[in-house]
């Protein structure tokens, strides 16, 4: 057989790993596009990945290896040396291989390179067009929060810090929220939605890809082999908003981002942090070592982050982001049910089914509308606020209904501060959002569902703190609620004040406040650097 050869650089692990399967052979071109890709030119799939180096503007050039791989059956080696092999390129693709940011030209803020012909540079403007700026200008301080629209809660919290941002330090900062796998990755990364909506629909396969990816044996090795696609495209997305603090609200947001910023050897020059919106169990992907802070909403995912390996000064335990409307004090009840056109004596229920609608909205309603009217009395007992999202059927269906009870169905919702402060108890999924924002408007839960994995802790985490109780069946849920504004009035006022002195309202501006903080004395430590060299 053939000895590989490379004329590119040394040999590495991952040209022992290919080797040990088959036939390597490493040719180098000079290529300057489509980075991280298989291409098959005279029959031979191929491998390529580019390396940049730093170059004046108008010669910009990047070479390129591209690696010819043949597969024979003359592939030799045991499992476990095989094995061993790709942990050797796993090691030296996080510690060792340069990342290269896009379309290279002189070095900008933070080492991020230029890209326009002018000799500036392109970044993101406050309308959210790209604006070319001239050499180096003094703007607000950038701030990047990287979520994705896998369920509804990593957007809600990346809005709610946005909007504490600006509320606090109003045009001192710029916030900008991404979807960093749908806006800046290639398909099929940027299928991830569509490809979780899919899976929690099926309950069995979301089940098997969160415990099946939550050993870091399993996930590190994943990250590692798609930074190799995508690494390109992620780094023209970050430069594109050149940001001096990068915040994920997301599980899969942090690994690729870093990994970047290591090799280009900006950790010390931007804050990245990690906002943890489980409350209870959470992937272990969350976690990773090389960030600046992580923020934990509760003790136990504090505990969560120590065995994962970060230290007790990168973790800040202040609670679960929520929005700051939530903080205001809230307005009489009386007022809010005026406004909502329900009855202003009764005790009421909200019932949610999160943004779409979903779950046994309808079967829970009715059951609700037979337990709280009182028959022997002819009247009712207590009142219903259903809000059915955008799910427009569920909202026809449900309007249709002639109740005997006073109920009112609404649709998408986006004060939901109003509703919560109107009702005296809430029937929901196990959305750590949801459970987060009725505990600072002291409502009692039920909880009527959870996704596996993220949510399932929330569970016991309600039943147990005294705020609530779960269960799946309608029946039973509006017996509960019967109860509740019956005769047992007492333990729904109990779990009301357990939630109040649970919640933390505060949670949003304790995490913006350290955030400015961190990047004042990030700024503070390379002023005082730059002045001494």
């Amino acid at each position: 057989m053939q000895a590989s050869t490379i004329t590119q650089e040394p040999s590495n692990g991952l040209d022992l790993f290919l080797s040990r399967i088959g036939y390597l052979n490493l040719n180098t071109h000079s290529v300057c596009r489509d980075f991280g890709h298989f291409r098959t030119a005279n029959s031979t799939s191929t491998i390529g990945w580019s390396t940049f180096c730093n170059s004046k503007l108008g010669d910009r050039k990047a070479n390129k290896a591209v690696a010819s791989l043949r597969l024979s059956g003359g592939g030799h080696g045991s499992v476990q040396g095989l094995w061993n092999e790709f942990n050797k390129f796993v090691k030296f693709h996080c510690q060792k291989f340069s990342y290269g940011f896009a379309s290279v030209g002189g070095v900008t803020k933070h080492g991020f390179e230029s890209s326009s012909e002018n000799g500036g540079f392109n970044v993101v403007g406050e309308d959210g067009n790209d604006v070319a700026v001239m050499g180096e200008v003094k703007h607000p301080k950038r701030i990047l929060i990287l979520m994705s629209d896998t369920g509804g809660g990593h957007r809600a919290s990346a809005e709610a810090i946005k909007a504490a941002f600006n509320l606090e330090f109003g045009d001192e900062y710029q916030v900008y929220v991404t979807d960093l796998w749908s806006d800046h990755t290639p398909w099929p990364f940027n299928q991830l939605p569509r490809s979780y909506n899919f899976l929690v629909k099926h309950g069995a396969l979301w089940k098997m890809t969160y415990y099946g990816s939550a050993p870091r044996l399993v996930h590190q090795p994943h990250f590692a082999a798609t930074s190799a696609f995508i690494a390109r495209e992620v780094a023209k997305g970050l430069m594109k908003y050149l940001p001096d603090i990068i915040i994920s609200v997301h599980p899969l947001m942090q690994h690729v981002p870093l990994r970047i910023l290591r090799a280009k050897g900006l950790l010390k020059k931007i804050v990245f942090t990690t906002v943890v919106t489980d409350l209870s169990t959470c992937h272990p992907t969350w976690f990773h070592k090389l960030v600046t802070r992580c923020y934990c909403p509760t003790a136990e995912v504090a505990k969560r982050a120590l065995r994962a390996g970060l230290k007790h000064s990168q973790i800040k335990v202040y609670g679960l982001p929520v929005r700051p409307s939530f903080v205001k004090p809230i307005r009489p009840k009386d007022e809010l049910r005026k406004e909502l056109g329900m009855d202003v004596e009764l005790p009421a229920v909200l019932l949610m089914g999160g943004g779409e609608g979903m779950g046994p909205i309808e079967a829970t309603a009715r059951a609700l509308g037979d337990a709280l009217y009182n028959e022997s009395l002819g009247e009712p007992t207590g009142q219903l606020i259903v809000v059915c999202g955008r799910n427009q059927k569920l909202l026809s269906r449900l309007k249709a209904i002639t109740w005997k009870i006073p109920v009112q169905v609404l649709g998408f919702v986006s004060k939901m501060e109003e509703c919560m402060g109107a009702c005296d108890c809430i029937i929901t999924k196990a959305g750590p959002g949801t459970i987060a924002e009725a505990m600072i408007r002291g409502l009692p839960i039920i909880l009527n569902d959870y996704i596996a994995g993220q949510e399932a802790g929330n569970v016991p985490y309600v039943v147990e703190n005294g705020i609530g109780k779960f269960s799946k069946s309608p029946k039973e849920i509006a017996n509960i609620v019967a109860q509740w504004f019956g005769s047992k009035s007492d333990e729904l006022k109990a779990m009301s004040q357990n939630a109040l002195k649970l919640a933390r309202p505060d949670a949003v501006f304790k995490i913006v406040n350290d955030l400015h903080e961190l990047v004042t004395q990030r700024n503070l430590v390379t002023a005082q650097y730059a002045c001494t060299s």
